[in-house]
């Protein structure tokens, strides 16, 4: 490192308005999650900690295998009224550094081009703090009717004002030796980094959960377009994908298994838009055989083991390269596949590590809907192009 960067994400385990919120599931990940991806992307994940009084929290970000480091926080720094001062200091005490980052899990929208830019800007103006913010170009008034930022008299246009800038509390940037010596995560030459009016939003009351996980959605679903530009061929493992992974028996002893009916539709209606589908499976099953004669999926593979290898000769067969292939999976058997296809996608109950190499979590689990969404997602963009 130039400097010695270091980010703190403050994770208390107490939060009353919304139970558990910092590892709640938000759009497909722990909340906490996205604020922490963007600090390790931004600045290396051996530079960012946690403070956190829960082994739960703690627990859920170690499975996250970021390298994110974790500080425990004292009992008297973790109440309600504990400030966020008060856990920077302690983590002072046990953490050197020259410049700290913290930021609030309350802001998830928060992206690592944010964090790379504030600390541009940080350096380049020589500052010693730095708030993030919005800008806003809203007429104040104090609750006894005087006018804060403009003249009553002499209104101004919207577009004519330069307009003020409103904390968003994403995240400060803070050197040691002001913390140290104002106490405060703000001060000496302070600096404002102007972020997207949507990051306006912080998650403190329910009613403030879905606005976010919208536009997590909505983001999520912009950068999965930009990869499923050129997909010629969806590729789907079976247990824990087009089916829920339960292990069903009848009374004598015959193996069953539950299909999707709006699964089947939707690889329908994908087929109509020219682009193919193909099933790939370790296990040797006639209901699996059974089930792509009724989808009419001529290429079935059972009883496969590896699964890259039957993808690349697909691949050869078809003429296409691995970039042009969508695969869905939801178990380690899928891992090498999905890290190989051009997108890879998961059901919301796959295993951690399948999660974590996906670049769309949908947000219906395996056998019920998971692949009818990818489907729709690729018949969307198909729609798009043309």
């Amino acid at each position: 490192m130039k400097k010695n960067i270091t980010a703190l994400v403050p994770l208390r385990g107490g939060s009353k308005s919304i139970p558990k919120k910092n590892i709640k599931d938000m759009a497909g990940k722990p909340l906490c999650a996205w604020t922490l991806e963007a600090a390790c992307e931004a600045i290396g994940g051996r530079n960012v900690f946690i403070s956190t009084d829960s082994k739960e929290i703690a627990e859920v970000v170690g499975n996250l295998k970021l390298g994110v480091k974790i500080i425990e926080r004292p009992a008297e720094l973790s109440s309600d009224s504990a400030s966020t001062e008060s856990v920077m200091l302690h983590f002072a005490e046990n953490v050197k550094f020259d410049t700290l980052i913290t930021l609030q899990a309350t802001s998830p929208v928060t992206t690592a081009n944010d964090i790379q830019n504030a600390l541009d800007l940080f350096k380049r103006n020589k500052l010693d703090s730095l708030v993030t913010g919005v800008r806003s170009k809203r007429f104040f008034w104090t609750p006894d009717g005087k006018a804060v930022n403009y003249d009553p008299s002499d209104r101004p246009l919207r577009q004519q004002m330069d307009g003020w800038i409103m904390e968003n509390g994403a995240f400060y940037i803070t050197r040691h030796k002001i913390l140290q010596q104002h106490k405060c995560r703000l001060g000496g030459k302070i600096g404002i980094y102007e972020m997207a009016p949507e990051t306006a939003v912080e998650i403190d009351e329910p009613e403030d959960w879905a606005e976010v996980e919208r536009l997590l959605n909505k983001r999520k679903r912009a950068a999965a377009d930009k990869l499923i530009q050129d997909i010629k061929l969806l590729a789907l493992d079976v247990d824990g994908t087009l089916t829920d992974a339960g292990m069903y028996y009848s009374a004598q002893g015959e193996e069953l298994k539950k299909f999707n009916t709006r699964d089947g539709q939707g690889l329908a209606l994908l087929r109509d838009t020219g682009i193919d589908v193909a099933i790939i499976t370790k296990e040797n099953s006639p209901i699996v055989r059974a089930r792509a004669e009724k989808l009419k999926i001529d290429k079935c593979y059972v009883g496969i083991n590896d699964k890259i290898g039957c993808l690349k000769s697909l691949c050869r067969d078809m003429k296409i390269g691995l970039n042009n292939v969508a695969y869905v999976g939801d178990d380690v058997s899928d891992l090498e596949c999905m890290k190989a296809a051009g997108f890879a996608a998961c059901p919301s109950d796959a295993v951690e590590s399948v999660r974590s190499v996906s670049h769309y979590i949908c947000k219906y689990p395996g056998g019920a809907g998971a692949v009818r969404e990818v489907c729709e997602l690729l018949i969307q963009c198909s729609i798009e192009k043309n």
